[in-house]
């Protein structure tokens, strides 16, 4: 029970860590689409079977939040939803397979896994719903995964 504690509370800490770090995040109006991409490699073992994520030289995982930001300066996690698809720059871009993820308090996620191929840069294609009464954000970016040997 303990270690399912630590590994929530570990995945809770990490999924907020594009909010407090180097921030990649796209503004739309008053919300931040905040997103980053790390090699399963890097996860615990905890976090990786609490959340049935398979670490992977070869895998990352695509983590995806939505904060809207209040009239006193403050942000609000909003449950958002995500799809898109992922591949080199060359083509052959795959879709990704989002799920929903709760961390500690209000934090909310949407995450997906993926291959990655060693030194080559990787297109990101998201389409974001963060409010039922507007498009999706349209969120693309470019990044470059290593595998470890």
């Amino acid at each position: 029970m303990r270690t399912a504690t630590l590994a929530g509370l570990g995945l809770a800490v990490w999924l907020l860590s594009p909010l407090v770090g180097a921030q990649q995040f796209e503004q739309v109006g008053d919300y931040q689409v905040h997103y980053s991409a790390v090699n399963t490699s890097f996860l615990s073992d905890e976090i990786a079977e609490a959340y049935g994520i398979q670490r992977s030289r070869a895998h990352a995982l695509l983590n995806v939040s939505v904060v809207e930001e209040q009239d006193d300066g403050t942000t609000r996690p909003v449950n958002a939803g995500v799809s898109g698809s992922v591949g080199p720059l060359s083509g052959g871009q795959s879709g990704l397979s989002f799920r929903n993820v709760r961390g500690a308090g209000d934090t909310r996620a949407q995450i997906a896994t993926f291959r990655i191929h060693d030194d080559e840069p990787m297109r990101f294609d998201l389409d974001v719903t963060y409010d039922r009464n507007r498009e999706p954000a349209r969120v693309s970016f470019i990044q470059r995964f290593y595998i470890e040997r």
